[in-house]
């Protein structure tokens, strides 16, 4: 049976739904109280279009290469994943057409947690671009050290490659960030990046946690020592 796209993300739904009868659920099971949610990260795709930032995006959710795919507007996947033994939940928004609003972009950008940075192998002026993402990415997060992939796609196609290898190593190495090569087509790398930004956001979020920890400690210990004084 073949199903397209809208229609296996529908299944989903229902799946992970839970759409069951309540008269099917055990006596007392209504009054549990409700399972823990799994832990969320947000994830953005951002690159020129045509460089495969979608078919990243289906091929890491549905296992399907779909070539032609050029949305019109933003799209927002989610899916539950293991990420190192632990069940969580990755929120991914594939921006597509808009970002030319700077309104609509900076809101994209904000509400992310980390971002994979696309660009194609096969054309210089993707790779070109990657710069003002990264820097309008940093003007609105104002933060150096957000969770940020930059990916070269498309590797599939070494033999059109115009892009050297050691000019993306450069760049990543001069950001501070990791690069990887990925092939929607393929399959190459697909889960890797998305994973290993997922632990990037997951590292980013303890810092925060232990940060903000620090912070109502120190606060307790100063208010303690006024009340003794």
């Amino acid at each position: 049976m073949e199903l397209n796209v809208s229609e296996l993300f529908m299944l989903r739904k229902i799946y992970m739904g839970g759409m069951m009868c309540p008269r099917l659920l055990a006596p007392g099971a209504m009054s549990k109280k409700p399972a823990t949610q799994p832990t969320l990260h947000k994830v953005i795709m951002v690159g020129s279009g045509g460089v495969g930032k979608s078919a990243l995006t289906l091929q890491f959710m549905y296992d399907e290469f779909v070539e032609d795919y050029e949305p019109t507007k933003a799209d927002s996947y989610r899916k539950k994943v293991v990420l190192d033994g632990e069940e969580v939940q990755i929120d991914i928004l594939d921006t597509a057409g808009q970002e030319d609003y700077a309104a609509i972009r900076d809101n994209y950008f904000r509400s992310g947690e980390g971002f994979l940075c696309v660009f194609s192998i096969t054309e210089p002026e993707s790779f070109d671009a990657t710069q003002e993402f990264r820097e309008q990415i940093l003007r609105v997060k104002n933060d150096e050290n957000i969770p940020f992939l930059l990916v070269g796609n498309k590797s599939d196609l070494g033999d059109k490659r115009r892009v050297p290898l050691d000019a993306c190593r450069e760049r990543a190495a001069a950001w501070r960030v990791p690069y990887v090569e990925t092939s929607a087509k393929t399959r190459e790398n697909v889960d890797k990046v998305f994973f290993d930004l997922m632990r990037e956001i997951r590292s980013r979020k303890s810092d925060d946690s232990r940060a903000t920890n620090g912070d109502v400690k120190g606060k307790r210990r100063r208010r303690m020592k006024c009340a003794i004084l």
